[in-house]
Order: C-alpha cells, then structure tokens, then sequence
C-alpha cells in the first residue's frame, strides 16, 4: 500500500480510537454509512444538470464516501491498491476494448 494511504488509515484510525467509536465501526454499520454518503453525494446532482452541482459540497460528499470505503476495507485487512488492481483486472476482461468500446452496454449484453 502506498505511503499517503497507509497515512490517511493511521489517521482514520487515531480519530475513531480517541472518540472510541471502533466498537461502532462493524462492517454493516461501515457499510450503511458509505451507502448514505453515497446517497449525500447523488444528492448533489439531483434536478440539476451536472455541471450545476456545487463542487465544494460534492468534493465534501466524496471524500466521506472514499473514507468510509476505506475504513471498510482495512477492518477486513484487505489491501486497498491491490483489490482495485484485481477489479480493474476483471473489469478488464469482462469490458474487452473490441466489444465494449464507445458503448455503454452491460458486460453480459456485449
């Protein structure tokens, strides 16, 4: 894992282990909070035209999704970098260039 994310996780974790929230950070409950962050994030969008978004509060909104998926992962022991990588691998073969190209179509749709 690079250095600036193995960073950010110290601090994550120093912030929640002062406040004594890990008996609160379960993966459900991590889970829950990344999915309505999300759901504050796509709320920024909604009935505007994307470009109308302000993107202070969607940069706001993003960054408590990354901190969530983060604090996720690392209660697994996953390492982050590495299940990107794999994912992107996947993706890779399920979205092949000569079938997926220009398109927006579902993987099991090509």
């Amino acid at each position: 894992m690079s250095s600036g994310l193995e960073h950010i996780l110290q601090q994550l974790r120093q912030f929640r282990d002062e406040r004594d929230w890990a008996q609160f950070h379960n993966p459900k409950d991590l889970a829950l909070a990344l999915s309505i962050e999300a759901a504050e994030l796509n709320e920024q969008f909604l009935w505007k035209l994307p470009e109308a978004a302000n993107p202070n509060k969607v940069r706001e909104e993003l960054a408590d999704v990354l901190l969530y998926a983060v604090q996720l992962a690392d209660k697994y022991g996953w390492d982050i970098e590495q299940l990107m990588q794999e994912k992107i691998a996947r993706n890779a073969e399920k979205y092949p260039i000569s079938k997926a190209k220009g398109t927006a179509t579902k993987y099991d749709e090509l």
